[in-house]
C-alpha cells in the first residue's frame, strides 16, 4: 500500500475523489496526511471526518517559498509519505519541493494542457472559440500548470455554455480521471523516464483508458 499526501488550498472536490476510489480499494493505497496552506480549508474537515490527519502551514508566515516548502515537506516525510498529489493547491512549488518527490507529484488541471495555464480556463477556452476542452493530470515542476502530461480526458464545448456550464461538465471528469493516474502510478503502470510519461498497457487497456476519457456530445 503506497502512503499518499495530498495537498489543498480549499474545498478539496478532488482530494474527495481520491479519498474514495482509496476507501473502495479501487487504489492500492492509503491517505497518510492532507496539508493545507489556508487556515479554514472546507477540505480540511472533510479529511478529518473521514479519520485522515490533517495540517495547515500558511504560506504567510514563511519568509520564502523554499522555507514553506520545507515545513511542508517535513510533514510529508514524518508520515512516510511517498506520492504527492495536489487538489487546488494554489501554490508553486520550489525546485526544492518538486525535486524531493520527482516522479511522485501529480497534479490536475481544468484545461488541456499546453492550453489554457492558469486560472478561469474554461472561459478562456470559450472566448477563444474551442471546441473541445477537458482536464490534465500531470506531473509537476516548478512551473505553473507545466510538466509532463499524464492523462487527459475530451470534453465537448457545448453550444450556450457558459463558464459554469463547463467547469461543471470537466470537474465531472476531473474526479474520474485523477484517481485512474494514481492508480495507474501506485501500480507502477506509469513511469516518468527522459521527460515522458511511459504508460505500461496492453492494447486492450489503453483502448479502454482512452475510451473512458473522451466525452460523448451529450453531458455525462
Amino acid at each position: 500500500m503506497k502512503r499518499v499526501g495530498i495537498l489543498i488550498s480549499g474545498r478539496g472536490s478532488n482530494m474527495v475523489s481520491l479519498l474514495d476510489a482509496m476507501d473502495r480499494g479501487d487504489i492500492q493505497a492509503r491517505c497518510a496526511v492532507v496539508v493545507s496552506n489556508v487556515y479554514g480549508a472546507p477540505g480540511l474537515s472533510v479529511a478529518e471526518e473521514r479519520g485522515v490527519p490533517t495540517f495547515v502551514v500558511d504560506h504567510r508566515q514563511s519568509s520564502t517559498r523554499k522555507d514553506h516548502d520545507n515545513k511542508v515537506l517535513r510533514i510529508l516525510v514524518e508520515h512516510g509519505v511517498q506520492i504527492v498529489c495536489l487538489a487546488g493547491y494554489m501554490r508553486i512549488l520550489s525546485p526544492m519541493f518538486v525535486k524531493a518527490f520527482e516522479g511522485r507529484l501529480l497534479n490536475i488541471h481544468p484545461s488541456l494542457l499546453p492550453s489554457f495555464p492558469g486560472l478561469h480556463v474554461q472561459q478562456k477556452a470559450i472566448d477563444h472559440g474551442a471546441r473541445f476542452s477537458g482536464c490534465t493530470v500531470h506531473f509537476v515542476d516548478d512551473q505553473v500548470d507545466h510538466g509532463c502530461i499524464f492523462l487527459q480526458a475530451v470534453v465537448p464545448i457545448l453550444p450556450g455554455d457558459d463558464e459554469v456550464a463547463l467547469s461543471k461538465r470537466i470537474l465531472d471528469y476531473e474526479h474520474r480521471i485523477y484517481p485512474t493516474a494514481l492508480k495507474l502510478l501506485c501500480e507502477e503502470k506509469a513511469i516518468l523516464r527522459d521527460g515522458k510519461v511511459h504508460l505500461s498497457l496492453d492494447d486492450e487497456e489503453y483502448r479502454h483508458l482512452l475510451a473512458d476519457f473522451i466525452c460523448p456530445a451529450e453531458d455525462p
